[in-house]
């Protein structure tokens, strides 16, 4: 029989095989809550749990139940002690990310959804990996409970999460959608959806399933160029879904319901970062309640741009907002380690690089 991990199954997933197997619905909650609000990594020890479902576990462990293995192989912490990666080692040996960034009273984990990426993005160290497979949604749960087993033991909490690690969310959306409701279901982790971004590049069908199944989740865009010639050559995806559909998209989900788009713009030196393409976006995005996250290119080896200076960084803010456009500059932390999605994967396997 094959084997299942629980944390592969939705709440009413497990609740159905429970049911299946003659237990009480109502033990699917004790589970849970064992699982995901006691973040408990060997639940057929736990002795509080009701005899049945004590049975159950303990006749099933190992043999057809388990938990998706997702150990963490390295951990490294930048110097500001604020940004933490960590390079998990999953059951088929595949490597992937996930990055927890602390901020004055609050954490941020960063989630993986592939090992790899199809996207190619030029200046990503995932997209210059290649694509390996799609995470299961019990994979990309696996992260989340990792990130809030270390913070509860130094006494904090995960408060939010965002799609923009190794891989395409929207790519794997089925298996993030269901991971999503997971880590934000009641009874367990309880994360507010309102604290939940999902990044995409702009894969325009999935960004309409996404509107019309009223996700409750952020949806930010990697835009970084304002024209076709431009964004096709940095990312690809573009050649398929170019700015009048993506900006179509981005409209219909902003109009439709009722939320502020955000996009992600990557400086690259000379590149991106000029007044003429702050008026390019500014135009582009002109009647759209939209704001805009400016992130200093994260430099990979696979890629020769380099990072706008902060000079012309803040220039580009200025003119967006003197356009009437919100914009913030990220802070560029967590270059020591890595911390660009699939920085840390390729430098050990010495691919070197990074990403933004």
């Amino acid at each position: 029989m094959e084997m299942v991990s629980l944390y592969d199954l939705s709440f009413e997933g497990l609740r159905a095989r429970l049911v299946g197997d003659g237990l009480k619905a109502a033990h699917a909650t004790a589970l849970w809550r064992t699982l995901y609000r006691d973040l408990e990594s060997d639940p057929q020890q736990r002795e509080d749990l009701p005899p049945p479902l004590r049975r159950w576990l303990s006749e099933g462990w190992g043999k057809t139940l388990g938990l998706s293995v997702a150990s963490v192989k390295e951990r490294v912490e930048s110097s500001d002690g604020m940004t933490r990666k960590l390079l998990l080692d999953l059951s088929d040996r595949q490597e992937i990310e996930t990055v927890l960034m602390g901020y004055p009273g609050r954490f941020t984990a960063c989630l993986s959804s592939q090992a790899g990426c199809a996207m190619g993005c030029v200046f990503c160290a995932t997209g210059q990996m290649g694509f390996v497979r799609h995470l299961s949604a019990g994979e990309i749960v696996a992260q989340v409970v990792q990130a809030q087993r270390l913070l509860r033991a130094e006494g904090g909490a995960l408060r939010n999460l965002v799609m923009m690690g190794m891989g395409e969310p929207l790519h794997n959306y089925d298996a993030v959608m269901q991971a999503l409701e997971t880590v934000c279901h009641k009874p367990g982790i309880s994360l507010a959806p309102s604290r939940v971004s999902v990044s995409t590049v702009g894969l325009v069908p999935a960004m309409v399933r996404f509107v019309e199944e009223k996700r409750p989740y952020a949806l930010a865009v990697s835009l970084h160029a304002a024209t076709d010639a431009e964004r096709s050559a940095l990312l690809p995806v573009n050649q398929r879904w170019p700015l009048a559909e993506l900006m179509e998209a981005c409209r219909y989900y902003s109009e439709r319901l009722g939320r502020r788009m955000f996009f992600a713009w990557t400086l690259i030196a000379g590149r991106n970062d000029t007044k003429e393409h702050a008026e390019c976006l500014a135009g582009l995005l002109g009647g759209m309640d939209a704001h805009v996250n400016l992130i200093r290119l994260n430099a990979t080896a696979g890629f020769g741009g380099g990072a706008s200076g902060e000079a012309a960084a803040d220039a580009f803010r200025k003119r967006l907002q003197g356009a009437g456009i919100p914009c913030t500059i990220r802070q560029f932390r967590g270059i020591d380690v890595a911390a660009g999605c699939g920085q840390l994967r390729a430098a050990r396997r010495g691919g070197g690089g990074g990403g933004s």
